[in-house]
C-alpha cells in the first residue's frame, strides 16, 4: 500500500485575498476516483517569545472564525515564497515590539491537512529586547505576559484551544525541563 492519491484534474472554484479553493479529482489506490476540495493558503508562522524569567509574551485578539478573542503566540501569514523565520521575526516585532538573540525551530504543523494546504512552522524566541509595537492597519490585540508554567497548565487543562500555541507551549516546556 502506497498511501497516495494521484491528482487527475484540478479546478479553481474560488479566489480570495487570503485563501483560494480548488476541487481536485483524484485516483485512489484501488483505482476508484474521488473529489477533494482543498483550501490553498500560503501558510503562517508562530513564534513563542520566552524571556529570561520564564515568561511568555502572548497576544489576545478577536478571531472571526472562532467568534471570540483567542489567546495565542504571536503569529502571522506568510507571503508566497517568504522565508518562515523572517516572517516570524517580522510578526514578533509587529505584535509585541520585540526582537530576539536566538531563534529555535520547534517544528511544523499541518492545522487541518484533510482539506487545507496550510503549514505553520513554529519557533521559540529567546534573548528578547523590546522596542515599539508596529501593528498592521486594522490589527487590534492585547499583549499578555504569562509564565510558561501557567501556560503549560492552561494547555493541559484545555484552556488554550489554538493548536500552534499548544504545540509551541508543549515543545518549549519540554526544552525548558518543565515536562518530561
Amino acid at each position: 500500500m502506497k498511501l497516495e492519491e494521484t491528482i487527475l484534474s484540478s479546478e479553481r472554484i474560488y479566489e480570495g485575498k487570503i485563501i483560494n479553493l480548488r476541487r481536485d479529482k483524484v485516483a485512489l489506490e484501488d483505482g476508484r476516483e474521488a473529489a477533494r476540495e482543498i483550501v490553498e493558503h500560503p501558510g503562517g508562522v508562530g513564534i513563542l517569545p520566552l524571556d529570561g524569567d520564564g515568561n511568555v509574551y502572548m497576544v489576545r485578539q478577536y478571531r472571526h472564525g472562532a467568534r471570540e478573542a483567542v489567546l495565542e503566540i504571536p503569529a502571522g501569514k506568510l507571503n508566497y515564497g517568504e522565508d518562515a523565520l523572517e516572517c516570524g521575526k517580522r510578526e514578533l516585532l509587529e505584535e509585541i515590539g520585540a526582537a530576539a538573540e536566538e531563534y529555535v525551530f520547534l517544528g511544523k504543523i499541518y492545522p487541518t491537512p484533510a482539506y487545507c494546504e496550510e503549514v505553520i512552522p513554529v519557533f521559540l524566541a529567546k534573548g528578547l529586547s523590546f522596542s515599539e509595537q508596529k501593528l498592521d492597519e486594522g490589527e487590534f490585540l492585547k499583549v499578555e505576559k504569562i509564565p510558561l508554567k501557567t501556560l503549560l497548565s492552561m494547555v493541559l487543562g484545555g484552556e488554550l484551544p489554538d493548536c500552534k500555541t499548544q504545540i509551541a507551549v508543549l515543545k518549549t516546556a519540554v526544552r525548558e525541563g518543565l515536562l518530561k
